[in-house]
């Protein structure tokens, strides 16, 4: 299946689908015991009466299946959108599902995400989140290495504990958190997609987030063109 690669060592990779935006035509006709055999220019004002009314309902019944590698301060972000998915779709149970490869169970090398010299960010002026200008390169060449030298002393730590004897549960203690590398599958609605698209695209989303958020668009607008345009905010050329 198609993979976009996402950051220095991350991806997300489409494992499957289900439906088309003939899906949701058939969705809504049922209403009317009517179906569609081949998307037309009545199924495509369809689609948008649906979106612009807020008839979300058909757009829930076409799925999406990812498996996404990413740092985990990008996982902790992105699984909000999983826990919210019901309240947002306004169904009794989400329709997302999310499963996480664990340090329980596995000792795969850990990698982690260092930012390069150029990439680090300064604080915003006019708020308490985000991120501001690129800092100065020789002040970002020096944080580099302050955290890949953090990384491999926690790295170092860890193995020695599991060379000791420890549990991988409770030896991956010592890896620092936010910057590892995790693993996941994330199968949602192209209604819960486009929700999290709209809002990950956005200027003021956090810069590593948006990058994963611009694959998934990659990856999916070839799927569901039609709804994908009628559901996102003029986002689809990006």
């Amino acid at each position: 299946m198609a993979m976009v690669k996402v950051l220095n060592e991350g991806y997300v990779r489409l494992v499957d689908h289900m439906g088309s935006d003939l899906t949701v035509v058939n969705a809504a006709r049922v209403s009317y015991a009517k179906q569609s055999l081949e998307l037309d220019d009545r199924d495509i004002r369809l689609i948008k009466f649906l979106a612009r009314e807020g008839h979300t309902s058909p757009f829930r019944h076409a799925m999406l299946q990812f498996e996404v590698y990413a740092p985990l301060m990008v996982a902790r972000q992105w699984w909000k959108y999983v826990v919210g998915s019901a309240h947002y779709e306004g169904t009794g149970d989400s329709l997302d599902a999310w499963n996480e490869s664990s340090r329980r169970y596995i000792t795969e090398e850990p990698v982690f995400y260092c930012p390069e010299a150029g990439e680090w960010r300064s604080q915003p002026e006019n708020s308490k989140q985000g991120s501001g200008d690129s800092i100065q390169w020789e002040l970002g060449e020096k944080y580099s290495r302050e955290l890949m030298a953090y990384t491999e002393a926690g790295i170092a730590k860890y193995e020695a504990a599991l060379a000791d004897g420890i549990c991988a549960e409770q030896a991956r203690l010592f890896l620092p958190a936010y910057g590892m590398y995790v693993r996941w599958y994330w199968t949602a609605s192209v209604q819960s997609v486009a929700h999290f698209l709209n809002q990950r695209l956005e200027h003021d989303a956090q810069r590593e987030i948006q990058d994963y958020a611009k694959a998934i668009l990659t990856l999916m607008k070839p799927l569901f063109p039609v709804s994908l345009e009628q559901l996102m905010h003029d986002r689809t050329s990006e």
